[in-house]
């Protein structure tokens, strides 16, 4: 009869040594997961609370509310996507009322606005925010003192006269 107290005394330390074993596991785990997926100590030492106070419970919590995405696939996915970026072309587009322009666009052709001038020198186009051509050195464009947007040119004398007074306007029948 004594011969099953040694053995149930060896099945009960092998399976406390499995929960003391699985416990640390799920610590460890449970620090080095939280360490690649944030920098927040609070977090840190929440997530540590959780797998050392509550074991198996406390890390299925842990899986529910940790941080999606490790700091390496963060870092991972914004430099695709500034490859992504570097490789579209750039779209320009005029700094007062946005809509889309050329690359070799004087004038904005919605606005008005002046977008580049021509250089003296070489007729190359040059930027605003030129101090210079970078292709002869000439003195590059000069900045305009008044804000007042270009006006088109005036073409009064090829457009018909406005109608007189006198006669009704045409109905549309």
């Amino acid at each position: 009869m004594d011969s099953w107290q040694p053995v149930l005394a060896l099945v009960g330390a092998l399976l406390i040594a499995y929960v003391v074993i699985l416990w640390l596991g799920t610590v460890v785990w449970v620090y080095r997961d939280v360490r690649q997926r944030t920098h927040d100590s609070w977090t840190h030492n929440i997530s540590l609370a959780l797998a050392v106070l509550f074991n198996l419970p406390g890390l299925i919590l842990y899986l529910i509310l940790r941080p999606r995405e490790t700091l390496m696939e963060a870092y991972e996915r914004r430099l695709e996507t500034e490859a992504l970026m570097t490789e579209m072309p750039e779209r320009r587009t005029c700094q007062r009322c946005n809509r889309p322009i050329k690359e070799d666009f004087l004038l904005c052709p919605f606005c008005r606005t002046v977008l580049r001038e021509s250089c003296s020198g070489c007729s190359k186009l040059l930027e605003l925010s030129w101090a210079a051509c970078p292709y002869c050195g000439a003195q590059g464009p000069q900045p305009v003192v008044s804000a007042a947007p270009v006006m088109a040119p005036s073409y009064a004398a090829s457009a018909p006269p406005p109608p007189s007074p006198a006669t009704p306007p045409e109905r549309i029948r």
